[in-house]
């Protein structure tokens, strides 16, 4: 069926039709209040009020409610401290004043009244007074207790009473939050007082540390049944307060007495307190949501480890003892091939972790000395190969006492390897996977790192091996071509080389045979990458080893740094034709950049001898000029090359002790010149400041500035020729620059000439003669005012038309 008009368009109407009545609706409804307000009130009539426009239909505005139930629970509570703190006082102060009959009959009565106040307030629809008296009545029985020890037992134990008192209170607390269900402090008040009769009991019974723990344990086990199964908000989570607090003390010290036993006698007991901790823990997490669940499960997960490990490993060394804790963690991962809950098992995965993660930062300081120690040798280069790896790392480390460290990292790789091969299908795998392998490749270099320090190897076995360790991971880096396995193998291999590099130093043919593999290693890994990021990591690590060739062949041949350096240049030469022949930027530029550094490492050689600085500066120069014949490079290194040029040329000419700035700025002067001549030609519309403005500045500018310190007359001489000559020229072919540069120069140069002559000539003159020569020339310039605007606007567009 065809509607006609289309139903879009009938929608439409109706929606128009519909907000029109609306409007309508509400003009009516306000002619009828303005209505109503009049026939209420006889006044004079008003006239007829103009409607407002049509708004759309609000609802009443809500008024904020008076904060009443605020302001009440404030003075309830303000009354309940009032009457908590009368009842203390007397029960304090004043108790002594009354007989035992009085003093029975006040503490019953009022005790009494408030523990049976709050029915009636509750029926009455008054919660929160009944809350305030119950609170009241809670502390008068804490009151009624300590009154009761004081009066019908003074001769009992203080411990033993508490532990009952804290019992019976916990006890009536419960019954009388179960009697009124509508009350919200009794039953957590319960909870809180049931933390202390075991730990009373035990102080009591002068218990051991493994007796206090036992009864913290029992109590967090009462804690977890009632958050389990506890009746209201409230009493759950003061319940799980309190299970946190007691198992964690009950644990801590259950592992210091673990770690501290003699035997393993010593360590069965607090195993014990531990293991029936983690079921407590595991108990309570099987339930419970799911962050409590996976903080059981942490908390399960560690003290099984605590447990078994400290009872397996207390007749061992303490850095054996760290291996047996890292397999007791290890045997956690079996965890998803049980039946239990993901968040349980989440948490048990996570105490395995950090055990794991413990045992290796335990090892990883070793790590650290073996890759850092051979920075001791820098002061004394080639003094001889030692005897041993030890000796070449220069740090006071108890060897003896790590000798489990190498076990430990590889255990940890394994781990790593297995967990890698052997991923549990019960875990998504977002990455950890490849993490698992990159953290298996980095703990397996890091074990035989510190084997070899941990048995002392020769230090040309530790040289080889270390030089092997890097090959290793450079391979298995290209193989891996990207991801996380890639990037931690290059940093195993940029720390290895490093480290071996140190170590090379102890020893001259050490030292050319470290930088000669690692070069080579280097370099055959960047040709066999596919990634030209990896490639150009690996391009200028390897540039970087070459740069301790020509140092160490300098040093051989008895040259200081400053005679070393042009053969260091050898090095940024290589990479400026590698610049050339590499076809991917990605890979060139790295190169060339780190040539470049290679360039400035000369530099700093030769830095503290002017001559050679000056060879070595002309010679970067000429590698700038020879890679900006590239068309690519062109202007990242044409502007380097004529800087480098200038600088060797500024620093020989200080070395030869020339003091003229000319000597200086000339050679700049026409290099920017014949830049500025080619730009002309290439571009005639170019500007002649643009072109020729560098040239003329950097050469005139310090002369004129000379000059006018120079008492003798030749340099303003030649400075007032140039400068006429450039001023005629820029006048003969209407340019600009070289007219205004040049006529400037000339008039301060003459104005210097002439100064002090003009000087004896004010000096000749009557004092009235200067005023009254500038008036002469005012009126002059005035009679002829026209005529020299004309003229300045003659000359201004002849000077626009110039460039």
């Amino acid at each position: 069926m065809r509607h006609v008009p289309p139903p879009a368009e009938e929608l439409a109407l109706l929606d128009q039709e519909l907000t029109r009545l609306d409007a309508r609706r509400l003009q009516l409804l306000n002619r009828r209040a303005w209505l109503l307000s009049v026939l209420r009130a006889p006044v004079a009539p008003q006239p007829f009020p103009v409607p407002a426009a049509p708004r759309p239909f609000q609802g009443p505005v809500p008024r904020p409610s008076a904060p009443a139930h605020g302001t009440q629970n404030v003075l309830l509570v303000l009354g309940g401290l009032l009457l908590t703190v009368a009842a203390i006082a007397f029960t304090l102060f004043s108790w002594g004043e009354m007989g035992i009959a009085g003093r029975s009959a006040v503490l019953a009565a009022v005790t009494a009244g408030a523990l049976v106040a709050p029915a009636p307030l509750l029926n009455r629809s008054l919660p929160s007074t009944a809350e305030a008296v119950a609170v009241l009545a809670l502390v008068l029985t804490v009151l009624d207790a300590i009154a009761l020890h004081a009066v019908a037992a003074p001769d009992a134990d203080g411990l033993v009473f508490s532990a009952v008192a804290s019992a019976v209170l916990a006890a009536v607390w419960t019954l009388y939050g179960l009697l009124l269900g509508r009350l919200r402090t009794p039953l957590p008040a319960a909870v809180v007082a049931g933390q202390l009769p075991l730990l009373f009991t035990a102080w009591a019974a002068d218990a051991s540390a493994t007796g206090f723990g036992w009864a913290l344990l029992v109590t967090a086990a009462a804690d977890v049944a009632v958050a389990l199964w506890g009746r209201g908000l409230g009493v759950r989570v003061t319940a799980c307060v309190g299970a946190l607090l007691t198992l964690l003390i009950s644990l801590a010290l259950a592992l210091g007495l673990s770690v501290s036993a003699d035997g393993v006698p010593g360590a069965v007991g607090p195993g014990a307190l531990l293991l029936a901790g983690a079921a407590v823990a595991l108990s309570g997490a099987w339930r419970a949501p799911k962050g409590f669940a996976v903080l059981g499960g942490v908390v399960a997960g560690l003290s099984g480890v605590a447990a078994v490990g400290g009872a397996a490993s207390a007749a061992l060394p303490w850095h054996w003892r760290v291996l047996v804790y890292l397999l007791c963690g290890a045997a956690l991962s079996v965890v998803p091939r049980l039946r239990v809950p993901r968040p349980v098992m989440w948490g048990v995965l996570a105490a395995s972790a950090s055990v794991t993660a413990a045992s290796v930062l335990w090892a990883a300081p070793l790590v650290a000395a073996v890759l850092l120690g051979p920075v001791s040798l820098t002061g004394e280069v080639w003094a001889g190969a030692p005897d041993g790896f030890r000796a070449a790392l220069g740090y006071a480390v108890p060897w003896p006492e790590s000798a489990s460290s190498p076990v430990v990292l590889a255990v940890a790789a394994g781990l790593s390897g297995v967990l890698h091969v052997r991923w549990p299908r019960a875990l998504p795998e977002k990455g950890w996977r490849v993490a698992a392998a990159a953290g298996a490749a980095v703990l397996g270099w890091g074990a035989l790192l510190v084997l070899l320090a941990v048995a002392d190897v020769p230090y040309a076995v530790a040289v080889g091996v270390e030089l092997l360790l890097v090959g290793a991971v450079l391979a298995l880096a290209v193989r891996r071509a990207t991801g996380a396995v890639a990037m931690a193998c290059l940093a195993c291999a940029m720390a290895g080389a490093v480290s071996v590099g140190l170590l090379g130093l102890a020893a001259e043919p050490a030292t050319y045979a470290v930088s000669a593999v690692l070069v080579v290693l280097f370099a055959a890994s960047a040709e066999r990458s596919a990634v030209p990021a990896v490639r150009s990591v690996l391009s200028c690590a390897s540039v970087l080893c070459a740069v301790a060739l020509p140092c160490a062949a300098g040093a051989s041949l008895g040259w200081s740094a400053p005679h070393t350096a042009p053969l260091v240049l050898a090095v940024p030469a290589v990479t400026v034709l590698l610049g050339a022949r590499l076809r991917v930027p990605v890979v060139a530029v790295p190169v060339e950049l780190t040539g470049a550094f290679a360039a400035v490492v000369a530099v700093c050689l030769a830095v503290t001898d002017a001559p050679f600085l000056a060879l070595v500066l002309g010679l970067c120069g000429v590698l700038a000029a020879a890679t900006a014949l590239r068309p690519e490079r062109r202007r990242v290194a044409g502007y380097p090359a004529a800087g480098l040029f200038v600088a060797a040329a500024w620093v020989r000419l200080a070395a030869s002790g020339v003091a003229d700035p000319e000597a200086y700025t000339l050679p700049v002067s026409l290099a920017a010149f014949a830049v500025g001549y080619l730009r002309r030609r290439r571009d005639p519309a170019a500007s002649s400041w643009v072109a020729y403005g560098p040239a003329l500045s950097v050469t005139m500018v310090p002369s004129l500035v000379a000059a006018w310190g120079d008492p003798h007359w030749l340099r303003p001489l030649l400075l007032g020729i140039a400068a006429l000559v450039v001023t005629l020229v820029g006048a003969r072919l209407r340019l600009r620059a070289p007219l205004v540069l040049g006529g400037s120069v000339l008039a301060l140069d003459g104005l210097h000439e002439l100064a002090p002559h003009v000087v004896q000539v004010f000096d000749a003159l009557p004092r009235w003669a200067p005023p009254a020569l500038a008036g002469l020339l005012l009126l002059a310039v005035g009679a002829t005012y026209e005529q020299r605007l004309r003229d300045a606007r003659r000359v201004r567009e002849s000077f626009g038309r110039m460039r």
